[in-house]
């Protein structure tokens, strides 16, 4: 059987799309590609655009075939920073749906499952730290902020700040998957972006992280200082995005426009 590179873009459904093609077409993935990378292989490329029935037929079969929440644990784990995440995961899907199913899902001493273990908690543990990390100014009448993660826990986190600002207009950005979570009037989008700046700081605004900054310096007690300590409790590659550590001049302009 010939091997082949398989351009998606990028979503959990265009994932399984694929899945679904290179059982029709009886061509194993050699790879996994978004529209647009620039990467180049030496392989033949099929384009796969994301056909909604193909993937529930998939997205159906892993319930069935396996579990519920080994289904689950696939949609979560396509979310983590696991270095060649579609071909692991496309591995263990064939698996389950060639036969040995639930034995897939239960099998803690699987090499593969084990790296997909460890790359769930690490993507769970991200979301919990900037559920308590994020910050976000008042730009404009909108709660803007932007995180640097690892994962891509946009999908996980947005949401939860739309239940919890549900009246308030949202903008947060994502700069290491470049894209971004929009809320306003009960609904919310994940965009693609290229570029995203946070607009300079209103009086009001200047004023409550002065505040913020006064606070964090406040509360320390000089002859105890423990760096060690506070860097687990918060943790330095979250600060950079952290208002009370972020110096004025650093803030670029926002778009004269947003999706």
């Amino acid at each position: 059987m010939e091997q082949v590179c398989y351009r998606y873009d990028g979503s959990f459904q265009g994932f399984l799309t694929c899945v679904f093609e290179s059982y029709v077409h009886k061509e194993p993935p050699a790879a996994f590609l978004t529209f647009w990378d620039e990467e180049t292989t030496l392989w033949s490329e099929r384009e796969v655009e994301t056909h909604e029935p193909h993937a529930q037929r998939v997205y159906k079969a892993l319930g069935e075939k396996g579990t519920p929440l080994f289904r689950h644990r696939l949609e979560r784990a396509f979310l983590t920073c696991l270095p060649d995440r579609e071909l692991i995961l496309y591995g263990l899907i064939r698996r389950c749906l060639d036969g040995e199913g639930k034995r897939v899902v239960s099998d803690l001493s699987d090499p593969v499952m084990a790296r997909v273990t460890l790359a769930l908690q690490k993507l769970f543990t991200e979301e919990d730290h900037l559920r308590g990390f994020v910050r976000f100014s008042d730009v404009d009448g909108m709660l803007v902020g932007e995180i640097e993660p690892k994962n891509r826990v946009l999908p996980l986190i947005g949401p939860h700040f739309a239940a919890r600002f549900n009246g308030e207009r949202i903008a947060l950005y994502d700069r290491t998957h470049r894209e971004a979570f929009f809320y306003a009037d009960l609904q919310w989008r994940i965009l693609p972006v290229e570029e995203f700046h946070i607009g300079p700081a209103g009086e009001a605004e200047r004023a409550w992280r002065g505040l913020w900054r006064r606070f964090y310096k406040t509360i320390a007690i000089e002859g105890r200082e423990n760096p060690k300590c506070q860097s687990a409790h918060l943790p330095k590659r979250y600060r950079h995005v952290m208002t009370e550590f972020m110096e004025e001049e650093t803030n670029a302009a926002l778009p004269a426009k947003l999706p």
